[in-house]
């Protein structure tokens, strides 16, 4: 089967002795959900997809601290297409911050630093994302 898209995410192998339990206040979670019909709601708010990508550039900007998280709810019967978008345009939110820091502190954007550059970045913009399936009912 031929492919021309997919997400190029790797997810962090289990470490029992690294998982810990973070408290997160409610006003540091971002919550993001996919229903059945591939609607998209921002904070129970109904959004298109440049509207999340917005919201959460904003949100990720405002954190002081990286004990924030993008929580992503999908329903079992959610397209691929959908999440597929709705994934992309977060992507796209950390993209947009990353590459402006990299412009005011380095001159040139987020893919011309150097590994040091970068890692500096990320830490100012973690990707703190939790995703899970809703309950079928």
């Amino acid at each position: 089967m031929d492919s021309d898209k997919g997400l190029g995410r790797k997810m962090a192998p289990l470490d029992e002795q690294q998982q810990e339990q973070v408290d997160v206040n409610r006003s540091s979670v971002l919550q993001i959900r996919l229903d059945e019909r591939d609607s998209l709601f921002c904070d129970d708010q109904a959004v298109t997809l440049t509207q999340l990508q917005l919201q959460v550039e904003s949100f990720v900007a405002a954190q002081q601290t990286d004990r924030y998280i993008i929580a992503v709810e999908t329903d079992r019967k959610t397209s691929y297409n959908a999440y597929f978008e709705m994934q992309n345009a977060v992507v796209a939110a950390y993209r947009t911050l990353r590459d402006k820091m990299a412009q005011q502190k380095y001159g040139r954007p987020f893919n011309q630093c150097t590994e040091p550059e970068r890692d500096v970045i990320r830490q100012r913009y973690p990707q703190r994302i939790s995703e899970g399936m809703g309950s079928e009912e």
